[in-house]
């Protein structure tokens, strides 16, 4: 399992305006780091060059574990059979959640952006998404799906709240409150 980190360099003060894009080609690896701080939702990195900090960079990151599987920080990630636990049990204290949904369900597909949403919303929880299609399927029933579309919350990698049915605040709710515990 690894940590892949891309550092994406902030616009100056004076274009902040502006369309200007930077990206990690701006970023030389023959800097080194003064410092990491913040959160998943900010984080600062202060790179040290003639004992200036030459600026704050904004830090896409994503775990990659030894089944392949990538997740990033503030997107849905989908998963499978294979990949699901190993996530899980990698992500060890932090939250995650897991869309069970099916490519017929009409509720599914509605609550799609809004699970997308709250990816965007909650930076430092890990959101996966299962399609339970055949080849899922034991997942599934080890997961103790009965109706489309089921949302699980895991902390320590363990089921620690469910949500059936379309019902955007009570995942909501439910998200925060296990965020909070």
């Amino acid at each position: 399992m690894s940590l892949q980190v891309q550092v994406f360099r902030a616009p100056p003060r004076n274009l902040l305006g502006s369309v200007a894009q930077y990206s990690a080609s701006s970023w030389s690896t023959k800097h080194s780091l003064g410092g990491v701080t913040g959160d998943y939702s900010h984080v600062t990195i202060k790179r040290k060059e003639r004992g200036q900090c030459m600026g704050c960079f904004r830090v896409k990151a994503s775990l990659d574990d030894a089944a392949g599987a990538v997740t990033e920080v503030g997107q849905v990630t989908d998963v499978t059979k294979d990949t699901f636990w190993p996530i899980v049990k990698a992500a060890g204290d932090e939250t995650v959640v897991l869309d069970m949904y099916t490519q017929w369900c009409g509720p599914c597909k509605a609550m799609a952006p809004k699970f997308r949403e709250l990816s965007e919303k909650y930076l430092d929880v890990i959101f996966l998404k299962l399609d339970c299609n055949h080849e899922n399927r034991p997942l599934a029933k080890e997961l103790g799906l009965k109706v489309v579309p089921t949302f699980k919350i895991f902390k320590d990698g363990k089921i620690f709240k469910e949500v059936t049915g379309a019902k955007f605040h009570d995942l909501d709710g439910a998200i925060e409150n296990a965020r909070s515990s």
